[in-house]
């Protein structure tokens, strides 16, 4: 079962990135290196309710 979550930057705060997971495979919280148009750098990106 996929599930679609919110991905906000670890630093600014700022929702940035939408996905999907699979619940069934991945029970924890997703955390990713993604970029942030805000800080203009590559940040930690963790998942929000």
């Amino acid at each position: 079962m996929r599930v679609g979550i919110t991905l906000a930057c670890s630093e600014c705060k700022q929702r940035n990135y939408t996905t999907t997971k699979d619940k069934k495979k991945h029970s924890e919280k997703v955390e990713l290196r993604k970029y942030c148009r805000f800080c203009n750098t590559h940040t930690i990106h963790k998942e929000i309710k």
